[in-house]
């Protein structure tokens, strides 16, 4: 897969808004809400072009049994994908390339107000946001074609900025 970090579009908030709501008709009660996190959920944020929803559900062993649904939307089942507890469905357009990734908690999980602190901090945050977009865009350019290599680049940053975000997020008062 080749890293592609493109201008922020605002063409990415319509396709979250579209997918959000094919998932939340085909899986119904079972979820709790629908968020969208990532970079291209941060205006003005350079990104990759890949649209990042999280969804926050009553019962994840539940959702293991509701996979098919998201199947008949195109979204591949990936399992946990390496974050014990999450389930990780990614979609790709008619030409093969990635548009969707959804990451799915069990409501109230740790990982969802990281998510979401993380999203929050950067949108509040610009200085911070401009400097992450930075990166990946410098990154993007020495690793083309090497995703493993732009993720690895990301993550001592992204982890500082969560640890950040993390403490400004139990500051607020109006937080969700």
């Amino acid at each position: 897969m080749r890293v592609q970090v493109v201008e922020h579009d605002p063409i990415w908030k319509d396709a979250y808004r579209i997918e959000a709501a094919r998932i939340a008709v085909v899986l119904g009660d079972l979820v709790v809400s629908v968020h969208d996190i990532g970079s291209t959920a941060i205006p003005k944020m350079f990104a990759k072009p890949i649209i990042d929803i999280l969804l926050e559900v009553r019962d994840i062993l539940r959702l293991d049994r509701e996979t098919s649904a998201l199947g008949g939307l195109g979204h591949e089942d990936m399992g946990e994908f390496g974050i014990p507890g999450r389930r990780y469905f990614r979609k790709n357009d008619a030409q093969g390339e990635r548009t969707h990734h959804v990451h799915a908690f069990p409501q109230a999980s740790a990982h969802v107000e990281r998510h979401l602190a993380f999203r929050d901090y950067m949108v509040t945050h610009p200085e911070v946001a401009r400097a992450y977009g930075a990166l990946k865009r410098r990154l993007a350019d020495d690793h083309p074609d090497d995703m493993d290599a732009y993720i690895d680049g990301k993550d001592t940053y992204v982890k500082e900025q969560e640890r950040h975000a993390l403490v400004w997020w139990s500051s607020r008062v109006d937080r969700p």
